[in-house]
């Protein structure tokens, strides 16, 4: 990315951020340009370069979409109140902008905007859609999820965010992952990766939903181009802790909403987010283990239950073994330059990957496996500290291929995967369960050792 688009990006996020945080404010083409140290032409150009929308436009449908959302959950508020408090200088303006935007009047919003939502493509919150009563909501967190309120700390976070598309943010926080690593800001002890929604998607077209991916940082920073710094204020939440596929978390999150509603709690104004704890990638099932997390007005009948830091960032084994990320990441490039000295003329090294705080790996690709496109793969796991190596292919075509072959074989001289579907391996095996960092000379050649037995094996076999 060029200093140019750096320079763009680190402006138009805080504007978004300032829009977002003052919607009931003055918030002209002159001001935000200051905010944003830009001539107002200038701004206006590059707000819908980066955003693809129009300032007003913006915010217009920002202010719209806030209405809505609030009209959603409280039918008593008076339009005219609402209007002129997010900035509409008259009924008939603020009716002509909502009508534009929803095609109905905010009046007939009022009864009928949840049917209304549906016709324009936005799933409104509805337990009709996915529930057949209360009871059977209630039944399903039960059966899902534990739901306890508590009051969070606040929360400093390195982020990346981005409007529509959410099948990026797997990339978003691969590359947040490398920056802190590179920049030594991880927090190491309680490492999270998080997604804040800055829309509710109740009201906004998930065309334009904004989101942001998060990760735990240990010390403020400077923003950098797209990353910049996000602080999760300290507050009230109610927290769903969920084990769920990914087309199950939608489901999660209008239970929880409804479980909200159903005890009498009130929703705050605040970050609504998603905290994972676990790559899904890995899961024997691809299931989620994630806390969905909505905040709460303080309000009478709140109990907060015991509140313990270490339950809700749960500390993983190898930090209580004095092992960091960062450490485990430096001994993974050791292991690989290793390898690449000593064998160079024998395999093509893949760089590391770092995108997840629970496991690293690279890849080490024979000459006489390139056509076949299949690669070995050496792995580390962040957690259990275990060394293990598997078969991969280039793509999931070719894992599925040679997958297909050895299960369709006798041969089971090492572990075959369970399923494809998500899986980096074909064949596995595990070469150092207990690894001793301390002599890491010894280690090494315990994984050398362990890894070419398997590697000459698995081409014997595939010869």
């Amino acid at each position: 990315m060029n200093e140019t688009r750096r320079e763009y990006l680190k402006r138009i996020n805080f504007v978004l951020d300032f829009i977002e945080n003052n919607l009931d404010t003055d918030l002209s083409l002159e001001y935000l340009s200051k905010k944003a140290h830009y001539s107002p032409y200038h701004f206006h150009r590059v707000f819908l370069t980066v955003v693809g929308e129009r300032l007003n436009e913006f915010i217009n449908r920002k202010r719209i979409e806030r209405i809505a959302s609030i009209l959603l959950i409280d039918k008593s508020v008076s339009l005219k109140t609402l209007a002129y408090q997010y900035g509409f200088n008259s009924d008939n303006s603020f009716s002509r902008a909502f009508k534009k935007y929803y095609g109905i009047s905010p009046t007939k919003f009022k009864s009928e905007g949840k049917k209304l939502l549906s016709k324009i493509g936005i799933e409104p919150f509805s337990s009709k859609k996915y529930i057949c009563s209360i009871d059977n909501s209630k039944q399903w967190i039960k059966m899902n999820t534990q739901i306890t309120i508590k009051e969070l700390p606040e929360l400093k976070l390195a982020s990346i965010s981005h409007i529509g598309e959410f099948e990026k943010a797997g990339n978003m926080f691969e590359r947040l992952m490398k920056w802190g690593h590179q920049k030594k800001v991880l927090l190491d002890s309680d490492f999270k990766a998080i997604t804040i929604y800055h829309d509710n998607p109740n009201v906004t077209q998930t065309s334009q939903l904004r989101f942001s991916t998060c990760i735990t940082i240990s010390e403020n920073i400077a923003t950098d181009g797209e990353i910049r710094q996000i602080t999760l204020n300290k507050g009230i939440y109610a927290i769903g802790h969920f084990e769920i596929k990914a087309e199950e978390i939608s489901k999660g999150w209008r239970n929880m909403c409804l479980w909200v509603i159903e005890n009498d709690y009130e929703f705050r104004d605040g970050d609504y987010f998603e905290m994972y704890h676990n790559d899904h990638r890995t899961h024997p099932e691809q299931k989620f283990i994630v806390d969905i997390c909505i905040p709460l007005e303080k309000t009478d009948n709140i109990k907060l239950a015991e509140i313990r830091n270490e339950d809700f960032l749960n500390h993983n084994e190898h930090y209580e073994k004095n092992l960091d990320y960062h450490q485990l990441i430096n001994y993974m490039k050791e292991l690989r330059t290793f390898f690449h000295k000593k064998y160079d003329t024998h395999f093509k090294l893949g760089t590391i990957y770092q995108g997840n705080p629970n496991f690293s790996y690279f890849s080490l690709t024979p000459e006489e496996l390139k056509k076949q496109k299949l690669k070995f793969v050496i792995i580390l796991d962040h957690k259990t500290l275990c060394f293990s190596i598997c078969l991969s292919g280039q793509n999931k075509s070719i894992r599925k291929k040679y997958w297909k072959i050895f299960k369709d074989s006798d041969w089971n001289t090492y572990h075959l995967a369970e399923s494809i579907n998500e899986s980096l391996s074909i064949i596995d095996q595990t070469i150092v369960e207990e690894p001793n960092f301390n002599d890491k000379r010894y280690l090494t050649e315990q994984i050398e050792k362990e890894s070419l037995k398997f590697i000459n094996e698995i081409k014997g076999i595939l010869e």
